[in-house]
């Protein structure tokens, strides 16, 4: 029979509370500090053959919506026209296609946006993951309201070296983690749905 623990209130206002502020304020600024480190746009006025592509795209989109209001050989024929193995307007040969993707990864800018992002994720991560195993390491931190199975105690109970403690218990440093990984829908309110 697993113990019952009593937890005190201090715990909730010195664990709990700052755990849970730190990780929602580290992750807006981590928000800002990417918005600031990302290269600024490339050119204001589109490239003309994008912007075709595009109108050909759409172009393409209104037919297949509107077909029903066209006989079905002016339809065929319209069909015909955009997706022609040899000539069509919507067909891309393989190798132009993979030498777009080729040119997309030999862009510098690119790796050096994703390297930034990368780097404002895991620095702020890593430090406070430290900050919390350096100071709340072996709290008992929360009590979840509902059982759970023993295959969750080594991810609640992350930090605590006690087989007889209930499984609905968490920890301090796995409530970092519960944080860390559930604060999504919190941020998209915060920062915008597509933000988050």
């Amino acid at each position: 029979m697993a113990e019952e623990l009593v937890l005190d209130t201090a715990i909730r206002d010195w664990v709990l509370v700052p755990l849970s502020v730190v990780m929602v304020l580290i992750g807006v600024l981590r928000y800002f500090v990417a918005k600031l480190m990302r290269s600024p746009a490339a050119s204001p006025s589109p490239d003309p053959k994008l912007v075709k592509e595009g109108q050909v795209v759409v172009r393409a989109r209104h037919l297949r919506t509107g077909a029903q209001f066209i006989p079905a050989k002016a339809f065929k024929s319209r069909k015909v026209y955009y997706t022609n193995e040899e000539n069509g307007l919507l067909h891309v040969p393989k190798e132009e296609a993979q030498k777009a993707q080729a040119a997309m990864f030999s862009d510098p800018n690119m790796a050096m946006d994703m390297m930034k992002k990368n780097l404002s994720m895991i620095v702020p991560q890593t430090l406070t993951f430290a900050w919390v195993n350096f100071f709340f390491s072996g709290f008992v931190a929360a009590k979840i309201p509902f059982p759970l199975t023993l295959r969750f105690r080594g991810m609640l109970q992350n930090g605590i070296d006690l087989g007889t403690v209930d499984v609905s218990y968490v920890s301090s440093r796995s409530w970092y983690f519960l944080n860390l990984f559930g604060l999504r829908g919190l941020f998209s309110l915060i920062l915008g749905e597509e933000n988050g």
